[in-house]
């Protein structure tokens, strides 16, 4: 008997049913892992932090007071004599000028003419630096080399006012931004293209991660041009039959997925209460008991006054309520063996335990040697 045209229909429907599900569960293993160029740094590729001295201008009154910031006053002096400006001896007052340290980051592969941002903070007492400009500042590398010049106008992201009785700061005055503030004037050399090795730099090192991204290289590849060296580096290789360039290469093993390896670990922040775990955290089979004993003290003072016509005093008599408050006591919960981080959570919340008892029990589970992970507590 031959099947019917509904049946086939059916068939068709519940087979496209099962490849679609199959798509969408290779898709979501693929989300899971991650690319290469999300998980390792490259050697020399990298940002170099820059600072400088300088001044600020035009400010509303609000500028360094020159008789508690020697080194403005002797800035200013210094800034008006090179512009050929005679103030020494003189009795400067001036409230519009403070002194600044500007800090910014040179970006790899940075070429003359490129602008960068700049960092503006203030270094005497200067209130804020609201409608301030800043004058010409050099900044300058580890090696004490100039790299860039900024110079502009201050964007400030917080501001202070004050009367006779009162006042308000929103955010940090004293601190301003200039966008695009500074000219790049002089080049680090790094020449990636003319290289035949390099070296990958795990953000989290780990042995299995070193591995997997060298056997992911390879694969692509299709030849051992990757080589693990340790659990924070992975050294490349270019290959010589290669018909493209070390960029070109680079750019397609970015671009390689996998799924990274880390050590069972639980974050604990005490201050805030935040506790972070990571999903391979195992727990050996464990009792715990969890209790509260809550003390109230409640003060009710009442007033007594005298009956009318009589010669007593109005006095105050202290009334006092204690309550304790153990309901939750005995409260014991049984944590199997091998449980995983789901399940460990379920059962403590199953305990009604907040944030900072957990972080007492996670702690008192780790050291009856029953927790299978380190705890790092910040």
């Amino acid at each position: 008997m031959k099947p019917s045209m509904k049946s086939r229909r059916s068939t068709l429907f519940a087979a496209a049913l099962m490849a679609l599900a199959g798509l969408l569960a290779l898709d979501t293993a693929a989300q899971a892992a991650s690319r290469i160029k999300d998980l390792v740094d490259i050697e020399g590729i990298r940002e170099n932090q820059l600072v400088g001295y300088g001044l600020v201008v035009g400010l509303n009154g609000t500028g360094d007071t020159l008789n508690n910031s020697p080194f403005t006053l002797q800035s200013l002096t210094a800034m008006l004599e090179r512009l050929g400006v005679n103030t020494r001896g003189a009795n400067l007052r001036t409230a519009n000028v403070a002194a600044v340290m500007v800090t910014s980051n040179l970006p790899a592969f940075s070429t003359q003419g490129t602008r960068i941002d700049v960092t503006v903070s203030a270094l005497g007492d200067s209130t804020s630096l609201l409608g301030g400009t800043l004058l010409v500042t050099p900044l300058l590398g580890a090696d004490g080399e100039v790299y860039a010049v900024a110079q502009g106008s201050l964007a400030i992201g917080g501001f202070s006012a004050e009367g006779a009785a009162a006042s308000v700061t929103r955010g940090v005055p004293t601190v301003g931004r200039i966008a695009n503030g500074a000219l790049v004037e002089r080049e680090i050399i790094y020449s990636i293209a003319e290289m035949t090795s390099l070296r990958l730099a795990l953000r989290n090192p780990d042995f299995t991660t070193s591995r997997r991204i060298a056997q992911a290289i390879n694969a692509f590849i299709g030849s051992a041009v990757a080589e693990p060296l340790d659990p924070a580096t992975v050294r490349f290789t270019m290959p010589e039959t290669s018909d493209k360039s070390i960029v070109g290469l680079l750019t397609d093993i970015e671009q390689l997925r996998i799924e990274p390896d880390q050590p069972a670990k639980v974050v604990i922040d005490e201050q805030s209460g935040i506790i972070v775990m990571g999903r391979d955290v195992r727990v050996s089979q464990v009792a715990v008991a969890q209790g509260n004993l809550t003390v109230t003290i409640t003060e009710t003072p009442q007033v007594s006054q005298p009956a009318p016509l009589s010669e007593g005093e109005t006095v105050v008599v202290p009334r006092t309520q204690v309550t304790v408050d153990d309901e939750n006591n005995g409260q014991l919960a049984v944590v199997e063996s091998g449980v995983t981080l789901h399940e460990l959570v379920d059962a403590l919340n199953a305990l009604g335990i907040g944030p900072r008892d957990m972080i007492s029990i996670l702690q008192t589970i780790k050291a009856a040697g029953a927790l299978q992970a380190e705890i790092e507590v910040m």
